[in-house]
């Protein structure tokens, strides 16, 4: 499953970053590593991008970068603060 699909609300650990070149690094620079647990947080009113929590702060990535963030152990988030 991609990070994409993952819906709202819901918490899953990154398990690989795909990508080539430059946007891997990008997105390996923005914190997104294997054995990090992301949160979805809001999906924009047309569906791109989406906004995810991780490492205690928030990040917005396109839908098209999220497709290429493979994730695993999907779990019930903890609104009541977030934290992870």
């Amino acid at each position: 499953m991609t990070l994409e699909a993952l819906p709202v609300g819901e918490t899953a650990m990154i398990t690989a970053v795909g990508g080539e070149g430059a946007l891997r690094c990008r997105l390996l620079d923005m914190g997104l590593i294997p054995g990090t647990a992301v949160t979805v947080r809001k999906i924009a009113p047309m569906g791109d991008p989406i906004e995810i929590r991780l490492r205690g702060y928030e990040l917005t990535i396109r839908v098209e970068d999220a497709k290429k963030i493979e994730i695993g152990g999907m779990e019930e988030t903890k609104e009541a603060g977030g934290a992870l």
